[in-house]
């Protein structure tokens, strides 16, 4: 058999394993498909979590500069910012694909923004801290509805 050849059929089986996989993770009740359709709920929060890390991560380069011109109140909002948008996209991931840790990511997330918002907020009048913070506000708020909802769903 050629190479071209073995390629095609790796190809199409591949293909076919996936559209398998795809069919079965879909089937309610599935292990990766909660009771129910709470599918809305957990891509609601994930959004929610992914834009907060990305302002986190831009706050983060915006407080790094602030450092660097000499402001060294803002080395706590570095480290604040850095640590908030790991958080934030490790509970995007999971609350994304309805993984079974999400209560547990959610309650972290929403803890450390909350966190992270109050040292941002101490610099608002600085227009990127001020969305920052505001961004926290909104992503720990999403975090502690997706708690509520998780708990009314495993009753």
């Amino acid at each position: 058999m050629s190479r071209l050849s073995l390629a095609a059929l790796l190809g199409v089986a591949t293909a076919g394993l996936l559209a398998l996989g795809t069919t079965r993770a879909q089937e309610p009740g599935s292990p990766s498909q909660p009771k129910g359709d709470h599918s809305q709920h957990f891509m609601d929060c994930a959004k929610v979590c992914d834009d907060c890390a990305r302002i986190c991560e831009a706050c983060a380069a915006h407080c790094t500069k602030l450092v660097a011109e000499g402001k060294r109140e803002h080395l706590e909002t570095v480290k604040s910012c850095q640590d908030c948008a790991t958080v934030c996209a490790a509970a995007s991931a999971i609350t994304a694909r309805m993984g079974p840790y999400s209560d547990a990511i959610c309650q972290a997330c929403a803890d450390v923004c909350k966190r992270c918002g109050d040292v941002c907020e101490k610099h608002a009048a600085d227009p990127m801290m001020k969305r920052c913070a505001d961004e926290c506000r909104r992503c720990e708020k999403a975090c502690r509805d997706m708690l509520t909802h998780t708990r009314q769903a495993a009753r």
